[in-house]
């Protein structure tokens, strides 16, 4: 029961961020669409062209997370862009994505774990920055069909990767 209860997420998400950074240490720009390619991630993003082939070719946040770390941090909001994550996803729960495959628009990714939040959240949010992203970091992925994904994108579960894929 519990295997067919992770198989299934009737949610259908939506892209509503993207956002780059072209420099390691470099301001995350956001933009409303992107190139995605199989085994690097985001065209013109720093971290997927510099580690091809890993667990983390794209990192997401959970849209509905920014106003619980606004809270924790007593803020009226945070920004995608301080996150330094790649993209924001809304309705549909990250987690379940974890170990899954899905896909935004027409490119398939597969979710590969946590994404933990780093030292520079402190910098980016202000003091308790890190335990305020604690639980709330988000997802990385690979990508396993590149194209493009544009904002507003839907983002629909597809399940467990086969031996046959």
């Amino acid at each position: 029961m519990l295997h067919q209860l992770l198989q299934t997420v009737p949610q259908v998400g939506k892209l509503e961020w993207i956002g780059l950074s072209s420099r390691s240490q470099s301001v995350i720009q956001p933009v409303k669409q992107v190139e995605v390619r199989v085994d690097t991630g985001l065209v013109g993003d720093y971290h997927s062209e510099h580690k091809p082939g890993g667990e983390r070719q794209v990192t997401m946040f959970q849209h509905e997370h920014l106003s619980v770390v606004a809270q924790l941090l007593n803020n009226r909001e945070v920004k995608p862009e301080l996150l330094r994550r790649n993209l924001v996803i809304s309705g549909i729960n990250l987690a379940s994505l974890k170990k899954q495959r899905f896909r935004i628009g027409d490119v398939v990714f597969e979710g590969t774990g946590d994404c933990a939040p780093c030292s520079r959240m402190e910098r980016n949010l202000g003091e308790g920055g890190f335990q305020a992203m604690r639980g709330h970091g988000g997802l990385t992925s690979r990508v396993l069909s590149g194209g493009t994904i544009h904002i507003g994108d839907d983002v629909v579960f597809l399940g467990e990767k086969s031996d046959s894929d």
